[in-house]
């Protein structure tokens, strides 16, 4: 799978998807920190890439969207970098079964 992991996350998130044998970038090692919400959705179109994000204005477009990108949205309250890290690895494998069901919106609590 690939992932697009946006600026409210940590490049480590993205390192550590990377390094499970998924393709994984984050916004600002493509130069995008900065970015509009809409510049990043459509580079994740574009790149096949789900959006991982704790940006909820995401959630809003893809429910208005017909189409556009998987977006992954994060509701974890604001954490350490280790403690996120440890908490996806055990959500993952969850992520991972609704991509193969095409969902297209997944919450992740």
């Amino acid at each position: 799978m690939r992932f697009l992991v946006d600026a409210q996350l940590p490049p480590a998130l993205a390192r550590w998807l990377a390094a499970q044998g998924h393709e994984a970038a984050h916004v600002g090692d493509l130069g995008m920190q900065a970015a509009s919400d809409a510049a990043i959705w459509d580079h994740a179109l574009v790149s096949s890439s789900a959006i991982v994000t704790k940006d909820e204005d995401f959630v809003q477009r893809k429910v208005l969207a017909d189409n556009g990108p998987v977006v992954v949205w994060i509701r974890l309250p604001n954490t350490r970098r280790q403690e996120l890290l440890a908490w996806f690895e055990t959500v993952l494998p969850d992520v991972l079964a609704a991509l193969l069901r095409g969902e297209t919106l997944i919450e992740v609590t």
